[in-house]
């Protein structure tokens, strides 16, 4: 069906205009202008001919069959246009007309209205309230953006139609070439999932990338961009990600997670290349123009400056990646022509003086080294400098070679005219040398991903026996409308999916507590039993290293006593008396779940400092063995779990194991809303659950 979309034999534009101040004269003359092949109907009911094309009153006046109905009306008579379209053979709409949800109840109504024809009368809408599609294949500018894009393979979508038209204009200044162009608009039918489904197998499509607000289809999503990333880059840029006023949550992981924290997890799991900003997405575009990848990491920096070559290697340093020698034979070789004072290691400096014959020198050794597998070249116009003749032999090398080579030319008059010749020759240039040695690093990263083999999710032990035993129990929580268990029963539910807990029971009396203390062996913890109380140090109501029977007494008093006077309207069922762990290292293992991606699972730094210091990592369920083990390495504290200063490391096996086992259990258990299991201690061997707390979906009214 996209194919109507972007090779269409004959395109309808309704709302044409002779008038240059309307959207319809701006697609009408954009269709004419960029000599698009295929057959093109003005649509007006008060003309009869427009731009040199007959004019016909209705689509269905046209007397052929129509591909593409490209509509530009006022939005109260698009659904009737739109079912005439549809009875016309019309297999997809582009619908630039404003005036829908955008603009409040009424606009969803209509919107709703044109989701409905489209379902029932089989043709897709792409849009409303947006800027129109190009394909440069066959010269189809159905947009009214001024100027066609010039033709390469980079295919590019955009929520919003303002900056569309600016990446349109862009691509255009920067000789960026471009296989199609959608601007998605209200996405009332079509939406970003299906172009980048669509772009996988489109033979002119090498690079995929998009501006997005939203993501309508959370897991459609992320099993379509896994797949796309295998075969294409993906580059995104995602706004609306802070959640201003972000909802209350009961959990500490609840309270942590967001929106933007969803997006950047989707985006780690599928290999998706996220935009920090307007500049870098720009600057990541570019560095995946050249269409070449580096074998892997090792990049040869060579430059006639040596502050810009230091900077180049502190970033290359702070990136992680290798700054390699060349080889000795390409040492020996190079070292003959470069003077004495140049550096012959890594950057490579050729001195101010370095004339083009230099850098053909470095780079002709360089492309050919089994040492590099890609090339960064820094050139500043210094007197002697011959900067065409420099940008000419990168241009040659960069024809005879697999190995990516990006510029920095600094500064503006004098590289000018180069950076241009650069620019049309599909080489990527950066005016700073920090942003091109990231553009290597963003290539690195992106092959090694690709070259990723698959992760499967590992199943949990137990399989039906477990599942059941905690559905008996969660089935009758729901049936009695206990939505929120702490303590015993979510400890309960836990362990049937392999988490282990310290010893513990439940006294009611203080005498009870002495009692309970002292067949569990002291020294022991102590923590107020309640189902209001989440945060339970907050309110005094836990004890730690109790060791006598008279300080168990003291603490069930203290702690009822405490509870009592901050929280007087708290149910309290008791103190639970726990065996005392006495050592390892405490992390958080937690469950929140995300309106648009579902369940997602976070690891940190556990206590009760978790939420101050924000350690953490999440990752869409289900989570894989490999996602999990790189969950763990992204906090700051993972050194800690691997052992510092003569410390053993902990057992970080026990860790993925956990991550494992809850993202099995929301898989098992979607009603899961929350979930904190905070802390986990984690010995050199082994783990114990220290405390959970699990919320469940309720009803809606």
């Amino acid at each position: 069906m996209l194919d109507s979309l972007f090779n269409p034999k004959s395109v309808a534009v309704i709302g044409a205009s002779k008038d240059p101040k309307k959207v319809g004269y701006s697609v009408l003359s954009n269709l004419v202008e960029s000599s698009y092949a295929g057959k093109i109907y003005p649509i007006n009911p008060s003309a009869s001919e427009i731009l040199g094309l007959k004019a016909c009153q209705k689509i269905s006046e046209t007397g052929s069959n129509i591909d593409l109905a490209v509509i530009a009306i006022p939005a109260n008579s698009v659904p009737a246009c739109l079912v005439d379209c549809a009875n016309s053979g019309a297999k997809v709409a582009v619908i630039l007309s404003s005036g829908f949800k955008e603009t409040g109840i009424e606009g969803m109504k209509l919107e709703e209205e044109i989701r409905k024809i489209s379902t029932t009368h089989d043709i897709r809408v792409l849009g409303p309230n947006c800027l129109g599609v190009v394909n440069t294949a066959n010269r189809m500018n159905a947009t009214f953006a001024s100027g066609m894009l010039p033709q390469g393979r980079v295919a590019f979508f955009s929520q919003s139609g303002a900056l569309g038209i600016v990446i349109h204009d862009w691509a255009i200044g920067n000789k960026i070439g471009v296989s199609k162009f959608i601007s998605l608009g209200n996405k009332t039918d079509l939406n970003e999932i299906d172009f980048i489904e669509y772009f996988i197998d489109d033979p002119k499509t090498d690079v995929i990338i998009g501006y997005v607000e939203d993501v309508v289809d959370g897991k459609r999503f992320l099993d379509v961009a896994k797949k796309a990333t295998k075969i294409k880059p993906i580059i995104l840029l995602k706004s609306g990600g802070t959640e201003a006023g972000a909802r209350a949550a009961s959990s500490h992981t609840g309270a942590l997670a967001g929106s933007e924290v969803a997006f950047n997890a989707a985006f780690k799991q599928t290999g998706i290349i996220k935009a920090e900003g307007i500049q870098d997405f720009f600057d990541a575009v570019l560095a995946f123009s050249g269409g070449k990848l580096p074998a892997g990491d090792r990049l040869l920096i060579i430059t006639n400056a040596g502050g810009p070559g230091i900077i180049a290697a502190d970033a290359s340093e702070r990136l992680g990646l290798k700054l390699p020698r060349m080889s000795n034979d390409a040492i020996r070789s190079i070292a003959g022509f470069l003077p004495k004072n140049a550096s012959l290691y890594n950057p490579v400096d050729i001195i101010g003086d370095a004339t083009s014959e230099r850098y053909a020198v470095v780079l002709n050794k360089a492309v050919d080294d089994p040492n590099i597998d890609g090339i960064v070249v820094i050139l500043t116009p210094q007197a002697m400098t011959d900067v065409n003749n420099a940008a000419e032999i990168i241009i040659n090398t960069s024809k005879r070679t697999d190995k990516p080579i990006i510029t920095s030319f600094m500064g503006e008059t004098k590289v000018k005219e180069s950076v241009e010749r650069l620019k049309v020759s599909s080489i990527s240039n950066f005016s700073y040398p920090e942003a091109a040695v990231k553009a290597f690093k963003r290539l690195s990263d992106y092959n090694k991903w690709r070259n990723i083999g698959e992760d499967i999710s590992p199943s949990v032990e137990g399989g039906d026996e477990r599942f059941n035993a905690a559905r008996r129990l969660i089935d009758n929580l729901l049936k009695t409308e206990r939505y929120e268990v702490g303590e015993d029963i979510a400890m309960t539910i836990l362990s049937y999916y392999g988490f282990t807990f310290p010893e513990r029971a439940l006294a009611r009396s203080a005498k009870e507590a002495a009692i309970i203390s002292e067949k569990m062996e002291f020294p022991v913890v102590m923590k107020v039993s309640s189902p209001d109380i989440l945060h339970k140090t907050d309110v005094g109501g836990v004890k730690l290293n109790i060791n006598s029977e008279i300080a168990a007494e003291d603490a069930f008093i203290e702690i009822t006593s405490n509870v009592k006077r901050v929280m007087p309207d708290a149910f309290i069922d008791g103190v639970m008396v726990y065996e005392m762990i006495k050592s390892g290292k405490e992390v958080i293992l937690g469950v929140s779940y995300d309106r648009t991606f579902g369940h997602m699972i976070m690891f940190g730094l556990g206590g009760i400092y978790t939420e101050i210091l924000r350690d953490i990592s999440f990752r869409i369920a289900p989570v894989s063995y490999r996602e999990a083990l790189s969950m763990i390495n992204e906090i700051k504290a993972s050194a800690l779990l691997k052992g510092v200063r003569g410390e053993k490391p902990v057992d970080i096996a026990s860790i993925i194991d956990g991550i494992l086992n809850i993202s099995a259990f929301v898989a098992d258990f979607p009603v899961v809303c929350e979930l904190d299991i905070n802390p986990l201690l984690v010995m050199t061997r082994g783990a114990f659950a220290l405390d959970a707390r699990i919320i469940f979906e309720q009803p809606k009214a």
